[in-house]
This record gives C-alpha cells, structure tokens and sequence, in this order.
C-alpha cells in the first residue's frame, strides 16, 4: 500500500524506542494493553551474561518451533565472545551470524513493528539498543487444499483455493511457470488492513484496465474486508444491477485460464472466493469442464445451459399469458386439461404462479442453509409431499407444479446468476399477467437492451454475442475446438491477440 494510502487508513503511534530494554517491552505492553495473546519472553545468553534480550509474538499466529529453537535456543546457546571485539555490533551479528530464518529485518519504526507483530512475525529486543530485529516466524493453521463443493467437476483439477493468501497464490503460480505472472499487493480497510492482490500476466493484461482496478482499490474506504464480496461491491460498474460485472471463482485453474485470455483476478486474504475481471454475459454459461471435455460435449452443455436461462425466466411468464390472454394459441385438449385441472382452484394464475416461486424460493434457500443431510429432506419434504398436498387440496393447479418444477430445475443449471434469474422471472411473469404476450416481449426487449448497454471496465457485456465473425463466435454459444481457437477474446485480449508461439 503507498505511503499516502496507508496514512488515510491507519493512525500513526507516535511513540519511539530507547536503548533501554525494559521501557522498549513496556511501550509495547502498553500497545496491546488487555491482550492475553501477547507473549513476551526474557532471556540471556549462556556465554554473555551482561546481554539482556527478549522475544515478543502473538501466541497462535507463530510457529512456536522456530520461535523455540531458531531464536531463543540459537542464542543462548551460542557463543559470542568467539572473535569479538568491543566495538561490534551485536544486533547485527545476531541477525548475521545467530538467528536462523528466511527473512530478518532490522527497524526501529514501532508502527512497522507493531504491524509485524500482529501478522506473525516475531520481534526481537536487545538491550542498550533502540533497533529491534523482526524475525519471519507466521505459522498459523490453514485448511487443506480441497476441491471446491461448489464447482465440482467430472474431469479436471481437484484443487481448491483457501483461506490463506500466499497459498492461493502459490496454486496460481504452479498453474503458470513464468515470470510474466505479477502480484502486487495492497492493504484495504481502516481496521483489517486486509491484504489483497492483483495478479495479471504483463505482456497480455490491458494496462489501462490494470490502473483502473488500482484506482478503484485506492478509493475503498471501509473498516474492514472480511470476504471478496465486500471488494466487489465497491469496484464493480453497474453497482445497481443483479447481473454480475466481475467473476468469482474458488478454482486456480479457472482464474489461471482467465489470465491466459488477458484478464485480471484479485486475490483476498481470508477467503477461498477469487475475483476475476472484465466478466461478461457469456461467462455465466462457461464451466471450466467445457474446456477439459470433448468440444463437441462441451458444446452441448453449454447450449442446454443457455437453454436452461431462457426456460427459468420465461416459462412461468408464458404460461400465465397463454392462460389468461391467449387461450386460442393452445390446443384444445391441451386447454381441456389445463380448465379441468384448474377446475376449483380459487386462485388467479399469477397469484398461484407467484406464490409457488416464492415457496420454491423458500425451499431453495432453507435447503441451502441447512446441513446436507436435512437439506435433502426438507427439498423432498417440499417437492413431494408439499406439492401433492397443495393438488389434492386444490390450494393450486397441477400444471402449475409442473411449472414451477421446470422452472425451479432449469433455474439451477446456472447458480451464479440467480439473483439476476429471480428477479427477471418476476419481472416477466407481472408484465405477463397485465399485457399478456405483448408484456412478456416488451420485457425481452428491455432486458437486451439493458445487457447491451452495460460495461465490465470498458469491456461489453454481451462482447462477442453480436458479431457474426466465427473467431469471435469460438468460445460463446459453442466451444470451438482448441486447434480453432487462435486468437484471444477480442478487446480484453487485444495487447497480444495471437495464442501460443506465434504470440508478440
């Protein structure tokens, strides 16, 4: 984080250290004044009597074995009148000479050191000097590396990002063996001092597109980032609508993929859930197996999820016009069925339509929250047995639970835009029920025109969907075969167009 930032978001402790041992671990006593956690530990040297030092760390977030036996035990048991000379300087020579650990650092800045206390580090004090060492001790538990419940595939990497930043990174790293790959770090929020990064492969990644995410990151005044959700909330274009404008995803494969088309992803410490950017429309129906299949298969399913998202928005909006307004389009033993199936039912189609999305809604959300095994039976409990009830009751139609079940079915082949499917469906279904057809399609020619207008950092959000071009065509509604795939999507990709060798 620059100078500048990290004044606006933290107050500077405007207290300095002395030479004298005991008032340097009192100022930081003072600091985390009713904090148990803090751990400071006096020790001298077996062969230097006259040097007094001490250790201070946060207990839980050290590795204690080096704590143990590559600071305090490597002192106290070497030797330092070996070769020295009065006018050494002792501190350097423990940093030097003694202490054994990838990274040590002199300062005398408290803000630094308190800094460096509080993500791990221990510090080191020695008497008669105003300088501490800071010593790389981080050691606290992170979970196994899993695949993610979320995005599980049948064919490709098992991995799963964690909670721990440097891990993440590192799954990103192994993905991509080149030093073109960039990280850089910032720190967000007043109170967390969260650390993110954005990590983008230089000579792909449009540079005004880099700028601009640091721009926004720069302008993010919160007190705390406890998920990427908050990050994205605060950096996205469009922050009124449902639809998303940057990705999200729990894979290194997938966010590995993206940097190879040119994007960008931020990486938050604390959180499995990595975003990417520019995202557009298309994105929501591209899973990473699509690219690990057959093209042919991967094809397929993205058709029947693109078909799917038209289904779950649109079915429940027809069926209420065609009943209401349009008898004739229906067939007649079709419509005979339906009037004798709705036959006693008390209600108006919307009304049943609404409130059996709304109860699937419930359903939906109670069985997500639930643990796995009493989620099953509440979305059995609710689709058998509520369903039938309500039939037998004549509380709603039966073709109205077949409706709905589509609706609900087709809704779920495509979670990362249910906000969006939710409220379009509604959305359709009261236009539908005031102007029958006519409002169902004058809806449709809302909503293009809202995605044709939108803009993921400069990017189109329906990039690719309105030419006629077939290489710009090659990963929208099909996935073309790799030895088709040459070019890189148009504009996110335009620095370096050209995969694989012939790249410039």
């Amino acid at each position: 984080m620059d100078k500048s930032k990290k004044e606006e978001t933290s107050k500077p402790i405007e207290k300095y250290f002395t030479k004298s041992l005991q008032e340097n671990i009192e100022l930081i006593k003072s600091i985390f004044e009713k904090d148990e956690t803090l751990i400071v530990r006096e020790f001298n040297s077996k062969y230097l009597d006259s040097m007094m030092c001490a250790v201070i760390f946060i207990d839980g977030m050290v590795n204690t074995e080096v704590v143990n036996e590559n600071i305090i035990q490597a002192i106290m048991c070497s030797n330092l009148n070996e070769g020295r000379s009065s006018n050494n300087n002792l501190l350097q020579e423990l940093q030097d000479k003694v202490i054994r650990s990838n990274q040590v650092s002199k300062s005398s800045d408290l803000n630094k050191i308190v800094d460096s206390i509080i993500i791990g580090d221990t510090v080191f004090l020695l008497e008669g000097y105003n300088e501490t060492l800071i010593i790389n001790s981080k050691g606290w538990q992170t979970r196994a590396i899993e695949e993610p419940n979320a995005e599980a595939v049948l064919r490709g990497p098992r991995e799963g990002f964690t909670e721990s930043i440097m891990v993440n990174l590192t799954l990103i790293r192994r993905k991509l063996k080149t030093p073109d790959l960039k990280f850089e770090f910032r720190e967000i929020g007043v109170r967390s001092h969260t650390k993110v990064s954005v990590c983008y492969l230089q000579e792909l990644a449009n540079s005004k597109i880099i700028n601009e995410v640091f721009e926004r990151l720069a302008k993010i005044d919160v007190d705390g980032v406890i998920d990427s959700g908050y990050i994205e909330e605060l950096i996205k274009d469009s922050p009124s609508s449902t639809f998303r404008t940057l990705g999200c995803t729990e894979r290194p494969d997938v966010v590995a993929a993206k940097l190879l088309e040119g994007r960008i992803a931020i990486v938050v410490d604390g959180t499995p859930f990595v975003l990417t950017l520019p995202f557009v429309f298309i994105e929501y129906f591209q899973a990473n197996e699509d690219y690990y299949l057959n093209y042919f298969m991967g094809s397929i399913n993205r058709f029947i999820r693109i078909i799917g998202l038209i289904l779950t928005i649109s079915v429940p909006a027809i069926y209420v016009a065609l009943v209401t307004y349009h008898q004739e389009m229906i067939p007649t033993t079709l419509l005979l069925s339906i009037a004798a199936a709705r036959k006693d039912v008390p209600l108006p189609s919307i009304i049943e339509a609404i409130a059996m999305l709304f109860v699937f809604e419930i359903l939906r959300e109670s069985g997500a929250r639930m643990p796995t095994s009493m989620g099953q039976a509440i979305s059995i409990v609710g689709a058998l047995v509520l369903g039938q009830a309500a039939v037998e009751a004549r509380f709603v139609s039966a073709p109205m639970v077949i409706i709905v079940a589509l609706t609900g079915v087709t809704g779920l082949l495509i979670p990362k835009i249910k906000a969006a499917v939710i409220t379009i469906r509604f959305i359709f279904l009261i236009m539908a029920s005031i102007l029958g057809l006519y409002g169902y399609i004058f809806g449709l020619i809302g909503l293009l025109l809202i995605l044709f207008s939108m803009r993921s950092y400069g990017v189109p959000y329906m990039l690719g969907l309105g030419s006629l071009d077939s290489q710009e065509l090659q990963d929208t509604v099909i996935r073309a075969p790799w030895w088709y795939m040459k070019y890189r999507p148009q504009i996110i990709g335009a620095k370096n167009k050209l995969r694989g060798k012939n790249a410039k």
